[in-house]
Order: C-alpha cells, then sequence, then structure tokens
C-alpha cells in the first residue's frame, strides 16, 4: 500500500471518524473504499484497459491523409489552429 496524505473538512473527519468507529475499521478503510467505488463508478479503467482500448481502433478511421503517421505534428497542429 501506498501511504498518502488528505485534507478533510472538520465535519467530513468528524463523520469519518464516527462511520468507521460504528463499522469497527480504520478511517483509512472507509477511504479506499470510497476511492474505489468513486473509481468504479466514475469508469476510470487500468493501463492495460486504456492501452487495449487504444490499440482497438487502430485502422478503424480514415483520415483521408496517407502521411500522418509521419507528419502528425504537423496534422495536429492544421486541427487545432482551425
Amino acid at each position: 500500500m501506498v501511504r498518502t496524505q488528505i485534507q478533510l473538512t472538520e465535519e467530513q473527519a468528524a463523520r469519518l471518524r464516527r462511520l468507521a468507529a460504528h463499522r469497527g475499521v480504520s478511517m483509512a478503510e472507509i477511504v479506499r473504499e470510497a476511492v474505489e467505488r468513486y473509481m468504479q463508478q466514475a469508469g476510470a479503467a487500468d493501463e492495460g484497459e486504456l492501452d487495449a482500448r487504444a490499440l482497438a481502433v487502430i485502422g478503424r478511421f480514415a483520415s483521408g491523409q496517407r502521411n500522418v503517421s509521419v507528419e502528425h505534428d504537423l496534422h495536429l497542429d492544421e486541427a487545432f489552429s482551425s
């Protein structure tokens, strides 16, 4: 596990302490559970999943440009400056 610090409001800290005491677990456990739930709801993907999704779209779209792999910086510059 990685140790980290967070800042909570007084009210958040008090509520977290009460919940942890009520459940008989540490405040850290409550925070870990909350972070995990948030990540699942937000659709946060691990790096392997992101890589797989990126690889899955290769070749699925056509830009009409023939030199994108070589001149990608030029094409991005043109796209963002328009």
